[in-house]
Parts: structure tokens; C-alpha cells; sequence
């Protein structure tokens, strides 16, 4: 008789790279609520206002402008370890030692310096998601059986890690270690990641390149002078009365980073960046790319609303503990979102893509009255699951949706180098509306607030019924289902989850 096949999905227990893509998933997963949902946590204990927490979601820029140093990582190699692994090893390491930077400050006095290392920490943890899903693609793509596996355990790793920094972190420093010893624990298992990476498998080398270094280089640099430039130039003008509040601020940076940004695409076209440009040129090149993009960034705003300070206020607006919201927001939250975004997947198998993100936005929407009725209603721990887990599971559907979208935009010319363009913009609501919800907060209390978050997802419902039949047109398109497309379907997934109110966090 012949010998009957293991299942793919068992080679975690014996097969040396897929037992690697869990433990790595794990690493990259590690970090994100370092800077997110265990922070807001700690800055809330210690008694720091409402809007500098909610200033604090702006230490995920990183993870919107990833894209402009992904090219670099994916060109240039560390001359120690091999490919991918130098850089993984690296960031690490670095994270390794942010995070007992992080340990040796007091939020009450240093905010800012607890601000740098949230920056640092989220600058590096997107740097070892650029990093690990190069890796992952490197490593699988020439063992087509084992994709599958090697992307639903690496999301598998994602998730368990987004438990141990989110929701068992709040426990243990609730109960007995203590936010800095907290953060010292992260930093030793980042270590211990280290030391994981160091013994995963070597890749072979990588694709001769096909232009010069130097000059990739240069465009970088040049790239990122010409942005700093207009940005300092910009900040350095006298504003007046609009910089009279931290709205304000936020409101002038926010102008002088996109004139910032505009530059720098020009420049990069000018000094020769074409691994940076020429993926803007193929995207820009569709019908309503604009109004694409706009969606891609409003279709979750009332979600990110809804979830950005989502902790502080269960401790502070409602009474919980640390513990309480460790076992329910973080542990329920998140098991709720993987439930949503396995049922939305089951859905769109057999569903048009448009009807279902229309379907699982106005639930998305909806969703966020829980928060409301916690907010009007007295103290009760049923009602804190049930919200939690309703508007998680809602959210995990639109975040199925999301995925797919973001997949059928994706271009198989340039599927890793316009992925990270697309889900990196995919974070920039979740990074706004932090400071915009501190203030909101403050001024109209939390009942208002939350209502708020469900009208802020009516303009991305509207503009998706607007671009109907474009996104008809889109999930018909055989490009997305290319092999080069679906390798990265893992990456996707974690990647959207971090949009989504698992901080939480889309990675």
C-alpha cells in the first residue's frame, strides 16, 4: 500500500522551516503593543493626561512609512549570517535593547524620552516585518506545499506573541512585576528571538541586482534630504494662532509632512530611487487610484477611533483593572477577531468582495455603540465582554474584507513592493486618530466620543458605495490570485489585524 501523506499543517512538528515560520511570526508579533496597547496602559496607571496618551498613537508613523526604507533592506545584506537573517538578527537585538531603555524611565517624569523609545521601538518592529515577510516568501517559494502552512502558522506566531505583549503583560505587571520589569521581560525574550533566528535555515543567495547600489543609495538619501528639508522649512514658519493648541500642532505637522512627502517622490525620481518609484507609477497608472487610496485609509477610521484608546478607557473611564482588561479586551478581543476574520474569509469565498465590505463596514460601524452603552451605563463586566466581543468580531469580518481588497489592488509586477505601500497607508487612520481622540475625549466626554466613532465610519461606506463597480471590476481582475499574491496572504492577514482593533497594532 502507499505510504499515506502527512498533512502540510503537521510539518510544524518535523520540518525545520515551518517550525521556524512559527517561532519568527511569534517575534514579529512581539513588539506591537510594546508601543500601543501595553504603553497606553502603563502611561494610564501612572496617571498621565488623556490627550498625551492619546498623542502617544503617533509612535506608529513608522509603520506608515515603512515603505521608504524597505527597498534598502531588501538591497543591501549585514555581512554576517546571510540573507534576511542579518537584518532580522539585528532588529532584534536593538529591540532587545530599546526595551530595557524603556524599563530604566519613569512615564511621570521622562514622557519624552518614553515617547523616543516608543518610536524607536515601532521603527524597529516594522523594520523586522519588512524584513520577515521577504524572509518567509524567500524561504517557502520554492516549496509550494508548504506555503500554506508556513503562512498560517507565522499568523498563528503573530498572534500568540500580540497575546503575550498585550494581554498577559497587563497581567503580569497588574499582579506582580510591574511595568519596568515588564518591559525587561520583553526585552529578554527578544534575546531568546535572537538566538531562534541565528539557528532558522539559511537561504540561498538572493537574485543578482540589477542596478547600481550606489545609486539606490543616493536616491534614498537624496529622498530623504529633499523631505526633511520641507518639513523643518515648513515647521519653522510662523503659524500663529493655529498652533495655539495641540490640535493645532497636529494639524500644521500633518500639512508639513504631505508637502514633505510630495517632495521627496520627486526627488527620488530625480536622483534615480526606481524601486521606490516605480511601483507609485504602476499604481498610479489605474482608474480612480486616488479615490482607491482614500478608501484604503478611511474604510477602518471609525474602527481605529473606537479602538485607540480603548484601554485607557476601560481602566480609567469605566473602572476596570489591568488584569480585567488583560483576560477580556486583549484575551477575548483578539480570539473574537481571529472568529470574525475566519468567518468573513468563509464568507467571501462564496460572496462578491463589494457586497462584503459594505456588509462588514455598517457592522463595524455599528458595533462601536457597545462602547457606547458601557460608556451611559453602570459598571458591568457581562456588558464589557459583550461589547468587546461583538465589536471585535465585526471587526475581524471587515478586516477579511480589507484583506482581500488589499489583494486585489496589489499589482503582480511589484506584489511585495506595493503591498507595503498599500497596508502601510492602510495605518495611517489608526496613527491619526490617537491625538484627534485624546482631544475629543477631554472636551466632550466618553458617551459623545463613541458616537462620534460611528458617524467617522460613514464617509469610507460612502465612498465605497461610490466605487462600486470599480471594485466589482478589481475582485474580477485574475491578478489577484497570482502565486506572487498569495504567498503573501499570511502577511496581509497580520498586517490588516494591526488596522483592526486586535492592538491592536495591522504589526
Amino acid at each position: 500500500m502507499p505510504q499515506r501523506q502527512r498533512s502540510p499543517y503537521l510539518d510544524v512538528f518535523v520540518n525545520r522551516r515551518i517550525a521556524a515560520m512559527l517561532l519568527l511570526g511569534f517575534a514579529s508579533g512581539l513588539p506591537l503593543a510594546l508601543s500601543t496597547g501595553s504603553l497606553q496602559a502603563w502611561l494610564t496607571v501612572e496617571d498621565v493626561d488623556i490627550k498625551t496618551i492619546g498623542f502617544f498613537a503617533l509612535a506608529g508613523l513608522p509603520y506608515t512609512f515603512k515603505f521608504v526604507w524597505a527597498p534598502l533592506l531588501d538591497r543591501f545584506e549585514p555581512p554576517v549570517l546571510g540573507r534576511r537573517r542579518g537584518w532580522l538578527v539585528a532588529t532584534q537585538l536593538l529591540l532587545a535593547g530599546a526595551c530595557f531603555g524603556m524599563a530604566t524611565l519613569d512615564p511621570r517624569t521622562s514622557i519624552e524620552a518614553v515617547g523616543i523609545c516608543a518610536v524607536t521601538i515601532a521603527f524597529l518592529s516594522a523594520s523586522q516585518d519588512v524584513v520577515f515577510d521577504a524572509y518567509r516568501a524567500d524561504l517557502l517559494g520554492e516549496h509550494e506545499r508548504e506555503r500554506g502552512a508556513g503562512a498560517a502558522v507565522s499568523v498563528l506566531g503573530y498572534r500568540i506573541a500580540m497575546l503575550v505583549s498585550g494581554g498577559l503583560a497587563l497581567i503580569l505587571a497588574d499582579q506582580w512585576l510591574g511595568w519596568p520589569n515588564t518591559y525587561r521581560l520583553m526585552a529578554v525574550l527578544f534575546v531568546g528571538m535572537a538566538g531562534v533566528t541565528m539557528f532558522s535555515p539559511r537561504l540561498a543567495g538572493g537574485p543578482a541586482a540589477t542596478g547600481s547600489g550606489w545609486r539606490e543609495l543616493l536616491g534614498f538619501v537624496a529622498m530623504i534630504a529633499a523631505a526633511l528639508a520641507v518639513y523643518f522649512g515648513l515647521r519653522a514658519l510662523p503659524w500663529g494662532a493655529l498652533e495655539s493648541d495641540r490640535f493645532g500642532k497636529l494639524g500644521v505637522q500633518t500639512f508639513a509632512m504631505l508637502a514633505a512627502f510630495i517632495v521627496a517622490l520627486r526627488a527620488a525620481r530625480w536622483a534615480g530611487f526606481p524601486s521606490f518609484v516605480e511601483p507609485w507609477d504602476a499604481f498610479f497608472s489605474r482608474d480612480r487610484a486616488f479615490a482607491l487610496l482614500a478608501l484604503i485609509v478611511l474604510y477602518k477610521v471609525g474602527d481605529a477611533f473606537a479602538g485607540s484608546l480603548s484601554t485607557t478607557f476601560l481602566i480609567r473611564g469605566v473602572g476596570f483593572t489591568q488584569t480585567e482588561v488583560g483576560a477580556v479586551n486583549k484575551v477575548l478581543g483578539l480570539a473574537a477577531t481571529i472568529v470574525g476574520a475566519l468567518a468573513g474569509g468563509a464568507w467571501l469565498a462564496r460572496r462578491p468582495l463589494w457586497g462584503a465590505l459594505m456588509a462588514f463596514g455598517l457592522l463595524q460601524a455599528v458595533s462601536n455603540f457597545g462602547y457606547w452603552l458601557l460608556a451611559v451605563l453602570p459598571k458591568s463586566f457581562g456588558l464589557m465582554a459583550a461589547a468587546i466581543g461583538v465589536e471585535n468580531l465585526c471587526g475581524g469580518l471587515g478586516t477579511a474584507a480589507f484583506v482581500a481588497f488589499l489583494m486585489a489592488l496589489t499589482d503582480r509586477r511589484f506584489s511585495a513592493a506595493q503591498y507595503a505601500l498599500l497596508s502601510a497607508l492602510s495605518a495611517v487612520g489608526r496613527v491619526y486618530v490617537g491625538p484627534a481622540s485624546g482631544v475629543m475625549v477631554e472636551a466632550f466626554g466618553w458617551p459623545t466620543f463613541f458616537m462620534w466613532t460611528v458617524a467617522a465610519a460613514m464617509p469610507g461606506l460612502l465612498l465605497l458605495w461610490w466605487l462600486r463597480r470599480t471594485i466589482t471590476e478589481l475582485a474580477a481582475t485574475p491578478a489577484a490570485a497570482t502565486p506572487a499574491t498569495a504567498s503573501q496572504a499570511g502577511a496581509t492577514t497580520a498586517e490588516a489585524g494591526r488596522a483592526g482593533k486586535a492592538e491592536q497594532e495591522i504589526r
